[in-house]
């Protein structure tokens, strides 16, 4: 067999391996990528995939080595790995990406085989932590309708939960509803930009601006706590709805801790600098909504220009 009849092999091989994993047959796509490199022993497509199956198929092993853990705690250890996966891809690189979609393919597909089984008990029909997981697991697959109507039911219960609103966001810019996708992004990044997994978001909409804050130097929870600033200021962030009274006492609430630990926690300024202005931000749009007296407005804007004024006159611009 001649390199070129070799490649041809080993490409169809691997391509029968990924279909073996969206079809949640690993056995049968760990034996595919085998063949592939017995036809071409270092084909680095094969070696790769190889690496990034085994990985999930050793924690498998593991989670099925303790005894019976359950569909629903199975189903969430599955989930539960995604982080240290993307710290191996960090090591191993994020070579080929149509790899990286069977693999998301094979462990969203696991997972929710999981809690559908759960599901279909009857038991926890009305959870909403149960409904939110069967929605990330919609989307992990592409099933983007699907998870749409799990994830806004878990939404309707965890009104709070910013994770479940940035999940719900991401489906419905993936499904061309913008408007509901950037009122939802700016609301889950208000409440809690922390609690939000950047890596699994998939829509261009949020993604971009990501990069783009990425790109300006900002890492970690920084980089969280100034997506909702610049999300602002480059007019993604711009359906917005009026606060109720309650919200409005929390919000004050949080720009005065807020300032308070900016007066005496120095060295924290990367992280409490973005997260007051992304409430100044909404004070402002409080006070702009109902016409309150501009002397308000303006004396949230000359606190942003004393704590950060290349911010203050980007939102001047």
């Amino acid at each position: 067999m001649d390199k070129t009849d070799a490649e041809t092999m080993a490409r169809n091989l691997i391509q029968e391996a990924y279909n073996k994993m969206k079809e949640a047959r690993p056995a049968e796509a760990l034996e595919k990528l085998v063949q592939a490199l017995r036809t071409d022993y270092r084909h680095q497509e094969a070696l790769y995939a190889l690496n990034c199956l085994n990985w999930w198929l050793e924690r498998i092993k593991d989670m099925d080595s303790t005894g019976d853990v359950g569909p629903y705690n199975r189903g969430n250890f599955l989930l539960s790995w995604w982080k240290s996966y993307y710290g191996f891809l960090d090591i191993v690189g994020n070579t080929f990406d149509r790899c990286q979609y069977a693999v998301k393919r094979f462990v969203y597909g696991l997972a929710l085989q999981n809690f559908s089984e759960v599901f279909e008990d009857g038991n926890m029909r009305h959870d909403p932590d149960l409904l939110g997981q069967i929605g990330r697991c919609y989307k992990g697959i592409g099933s983007y309708e699907q998870a749409l109507t799990y994830l806004k039911q878990a939404a309707n219960v965890k009104q709070e939960d910013a994770a479940i609103m940035a999940v719900l966001a991401d489906v419905y810019a993936l499904l061309g509803e913008t408007k509901a996708a950037k009122a939802l992004f700016r609301e889950a990044f208000f409440i809690d930009p922390q609690a939000i997994d950047l890596r699994n978001l998939e829509s261009e909409l949020i993604l971009e601006l990501v990069r783009r804050v990425a790109d300006m130097g900002h890492s970690g929870a920084e980089l969280r706590e100034w997506i909702p600033v610049y999300g602002a200021l480059f007019g993604v962030f711009t359906v917005k709805r009026e606060l109720k009274l309650t919200e409005l006492g929390r919000l004050r609430q949080q720009i005065f801790d807020l300032e308070n630990k900016m007066r005496g926690m120095p060295g924290d300024e990367n992280v409490l600098t973005p997260a007051l202005l992304n409430k100044y931000f909404r004070l402002m749009d409080y006070y702009e909504w109902n016409n309150r007296d501009h002397a308000l407005i303006d004396e949230i804007k000359l606190k942003i220009k004393i704590i950060e004024p290349v911010i203050f006159d980007r939102y001047m611009s």
